[in-house]
């Protein structure tokens, strides 16, 4: 098997500055704000950090939150949407608001509340209307005292973004791990009969487009930073994989060569990549380190070999290969070495993911002539279907690992769905009319 084999790649630091619309680039002046800083808040009261959910326990009990509407423009909208985030999490169990007997305008008074059930509550207060500025404050039912209390600063037109910021403390407050609700979904959507680079919210909304196109585009990968994109994509009939820099708003060919060239993810460094190509007549995978435009042959010609997933640490390469006859997942370390196989059950296996802690690996498998989302641990134990309804396909974990977003024409028209890592309360999150496909969520 030939490893490690080295060649300078010709052509493929071409640099292309990308022409935008004014609303494209005011989106990505904003995205970038997004990607640098949080949402700018300041800290009033802090009690002293205790965990009132323990997610890692088997046997997780709900916490009955009651979030009450906040009072101002704006104040009913930014209490939906922490509640529906906080839902969604599976670890809070929202009260009724027809039960409050406390008003949003009352002083919290904690024998309002556990007489109600409630141990957890929310409220908040939204002033201003070209600036936003958001109080909130969590308060602890047994206790009867005021968790924390925030003042949340954005412009006209941030409430969604305020809102998830403020379940992203609710959340750090009562579990003690970070939340997902700011994070960023890159995929790929048909737009004027070619394929398009999107972004959206976690949860579908604020879809937008990034003015990024060709005859294909496939399934993007973030940075670990969050800041880049890698890509393949088919221009001119050629494919090559590009590169797109939010903090320098640009779009850079990283590679190009005959045959297809598709993309896998970064490694941690930031500046080194996994990709397969068959511009040797054969597929085959390859490292390339960006800075240096330095391709490297990792794995031989012999068979067919696809969709390499870096592993979260850099040591260990997923990927598909049919050396044992039919496409199956393949475990190697990253110079290609001590190659195993992974999966054995079915007939066809493909487009590995690795959780954010290296602790199981989504795939998809075929299995009664559809494709369905499968996991299993990096040992080869604990395979679980995940899936059962249409075909699905590109899963991808949250950056918490407690949550999966994959495509599916479930419903006819492909489009974006996301579930709990168990495979629980699945949905769609983007819109009917748009086929969607090829999602990645952002690390951060």
């Amino acid at each position: 098997m030939k490893k490690g084999v080295r060649c300078q790649v010709s052509g493929v630091s071409r640099r292309r500055t990308i022409t935008f619309t004014l609303s494209a680039l005011h989106f990505f002046r904003s995205l970038l704000l997004f990607l640098l800083f949080t949402v700018h808040c300041s800290l009033f009261t802090v009690a002293e950090a205790k965990v009132y959910i323990d997610i890692a326990s088997p046997e997780v009990k709900k916490l009955p939150i009651a979030v009450q509407e906040f009072t101002g423009k704006e104040g009913k909208n930014i209490a939906d949407i922490i509640r529906e985030d906080l839902d969604f999490t599976g670890f809070f169990l929202g009260l009724d608001r027809a039960a409050y007997i406390e008003s949003s305008l009352q002083m919290f008074n904690p024998q309002n509340w556990t007489v109600i059930g409630a141990e957890a509550v929310v409220k908040g207060n939204v002033n201003g209307e070209q600036n936003l500025i958001v109080t909130a404050s969590l308060y602890d039912v047994f206790e009867s005292r005021e968790i924390f209390k925030r003042e949340y600063k954005g412009e006209k037109g941030s409430a969604r973004q305020l809102a998830h910021s403020i379940s992203n403390d609710i959340y750090k407050h009562v579990t003690g791990e970070n939340g997902i609700f700011r994070t960023k979904v890159a995929f790929v959507a048909e737009d004027e009969d070619k394929k398009g680079l999107y972004i959206m919210d976690w949860d579908g909304t604020g879809i937008k487009k990034l003015g990024i196109k060709g005859d294909f585009v496939l399934t993007p990968h973030w940075s670990k930073d969050g800041t880049r994109l890698i890509y393949s994509s088919e221009r001119g009939g050629k494919w090559g994989i590009y590169l797109l820099d939010f903090t320098k708003m640009t779009e850079r060919n990283i590679f190009v060569a005959k045959g297809l060239n598709m993309t896998g993810n970064f490694f941690p460094d930031g500046d080194e990549i996994m990709l397969s190509s068959s511009k040797d007549e054969t597929y085959g995978l390859y490292s390339l380190k960006i800075s240096e435009s330095r391709l490297a042959r990792i794995t031989s010609t012999r068979w067919i070999e696809i969709s390499p997933a870096v592993s979260p640490d850099g040591r260990l390469i997923a990927f598909v290969s049919d050396r044992g006859g039919t496409p199956q997942i393949y475990i190697m370390n990253k110079n290609g070495y001590d190659t195993r196989r992974l999966t054995f059950e079915g007939s066809y296996n493909t487009s590995p993911s690795w959780a954010p802690g290296g602790e199981g690996i989504v795939f998809v498998g075929r299995i009664s002539g559809k494709h369905q989302i499968f996991i299993i641990n990096p040992d080869g134990t604990g395979l679980r279907q995940l899936t059962d309804r249409g075909n699905n396909e590109d899963p991808s974990f949250s950056p918490d690992g407690r949550f999966i977003i994959f495509s599916s024409d479930r419903e006819r028209v492909n489009g974006i769905y996301i579930m709990r890592a168990n495979g629980e309360l699945q949905k769609r999150i983007t819109p009917a009319w748009l086929r969607a496909f090829g999602p990645r969520w952002s690390p951060n």
